[in-house]
């Protein structure tokens, strides 16, 4: 039987190329969405990959998604915290709200989904969970305090549960992605995004299909030695 798969925000953007990519490779795939049941049932339609809406910033609502998932589909053994938003502005214009709402779906719904799989992972003695990180959260970003603490906690997450995993065959990675040709980067103004184009060396934008393979990679059974890892792909914008 097939492994089953997690992926958060995984019917749009990169999230959508994780869920096909992890098709390709063999896993069934749950693509976990948050509230554009439009967009879902259009992905659902096109690719044959069930849906499932909950909110990974709700603890509860991460323990009854991943329970129904396991139930229809079978036992969970790949998480991909991939769901995130941004509520960007300077410290000076942040809200407490605007904080709190990135936090609590970029770093919070990690730790939900995992509270939620990584038990049944370790009984089995086999999984794999991959956090979306980001080059803003390694490197910083003016204007998104809260979006780069997030993505910058996500990193020291993965490599503190990579160790609690490790000897039960549990690994635990991140990526990091630069700027990639996304809805997302989309709504970035053209003279914004062009300044930002020019300070990566590779000369233009990443494609989600380049982070898949990434996460695809760290997911499968060659993957097995690599834990507590992050893998940056931004084009050599940021390097370290």
């Amino acid at each position: 039987m097939a492994r089953v798969a997690i992926v958060t925000g995984g019917t749009r953007g990169i999230g959508e190329a994780i869920s096909l990519a992890l098709e390709d490779l063999g896993f069934t795939v749950a693509a976990n969405y948050a509230g554009n049941d439009e967009r879902a049932k259009e992905f659902t339609d096109r690719t044959g990959i069930a849906a499932y809406k909950w909110d990974v910033g709700d603890f509860q609502a991460c323990q009854d998604g991943c329970a129904k998932v396991a139930a229809e589909l079978g036992p969970v053994d790949v998480v991909v915290n991939n769901a995130g938003i941004t509520r960007d502005g300077t410290i000076l214009k942040m809200t407490y709200e605007m904080w709190d709402d990135v936090m609590r779906t970029n770093l919070g719904g990690c730790f939900n989904m995992a509270k939620a799989t990584f038990p049944g992972m370790r009984e089995r003695k086999w999984g794999r969970i991959v956090n979306i990180g980001s080059i803003n959260g390694q490197a910083g970003q003016y204007g998104q305090v809260n979006y780069a603490a997030a993505k910058s906690g996500i990193h020291g997450f993965t490599k503190a549960l990579a160790q609690e995993g490790a000897k039960a065959g549990v690994t635990v990675n991140a990526i990091a992605p630069g700027y990639i040709d996304t809805d997302m980067v989309a709504a970035v103004p053209a003279d914004v995004l062009e300044k930002i184009v020019a300070k990566i060396p590779v000369g233009r934008l990443g494609q989600a299909s380049e982070i898949a393979r990434g996460v695809a990679f760290l997911c499968s059974e060659e993957g097995g030695f690599v834990t507590g890892s992050t893998l940056s792909i931004n084009g050599g914008q940021h390097m370290y």
